[in-house]
């Protein structure tokens, strides 16, 4: 595979296991750049700040005409990425815009509610009821932003060439199963879809 997109939930470590899975390949990791590339070549920098700002703490509202240009730019740049190759891509919808494109592999990183809230909490000093409200928002402005640009179901899990669940895995062990998905991949044949089927 080329590249790889990484799609998480906040507390799943999913931006571990991209920096674990990259050290593996000996691969980059491309998360921000995305946003900032986008933003700065689409004649649109608030939208660097909006994209990053998960839970909506700014409250900048960019103009319709700046985020179609923002959105047009960012697959632009994911699509320049995937052709380089050797790029782990984290966030910003990977698994949509480059769902048709050769040698990419799709990613969702996830881990129960309760755990992701315990490390949130851990990790930023939080109460837990902090950490929960601050999950719950971001989950909800990622699921609302494929469907916003993308009409696309976060949670789908047909979007994905696998689904890893870090409840009981470190970032090295869950860097590792992919990997060897991915050596699986890249050795078998083409499976025959579903129309070449005899009937």
């Amino acid at each position: 595979m080329k590249a790889i997109t990484i799609s998480r939930q906040l507390g799943s470590l999913g931006d571990e296991v991209a920096q674990a899975i990259a050290s593996r390949l000996n691969y980059r990791v491309v998360s921000r750049e995305i946003i900032n590339q986008a933003a700065l070549r689409s004649g649109a920098p608030e939208m660097a700040l909006v994209t990053i700002d998960e839970l909506d703490l700014l409250g900048i509202q960019p103009t319709v005409k700046a985020r179609r240009a923002y959105q047009a730019t960012v697959e632009t740049v994911m699509k320049e990425l995937a052709d380089e190759g050797d790029v782990v891509i984290v966030g910003r919808a990977g698994q949509v815009i480059l769902r048709e494109h050769p040698n990419v592999f799709h990613v969702k990183v996830i881990a129960p509610s309760a755990l992701r809230a315990e490390r949130i909490a851990r990790l930023h000093n939080l109460s837990l009821e902090a950490a929960k409200a601050q999950i719950e928002a971001s989950d909800r402005n990622r699921k609302n932003y494929l469907k916003r640009y993308y009409r696309a179901r976060w949670d789908d899990p047909e979007l994905y060439d696998i689904i890893i669940n870090t409840d009981r895995l470190d970032p090295e062990q869950a860097a590792c199963l992919i990997c060897q998905a991915l050596t699986h991949c890249d050795q078998r044949a083409p499976y025959a879809r579903y129309e070449q089927l005899p009937k």
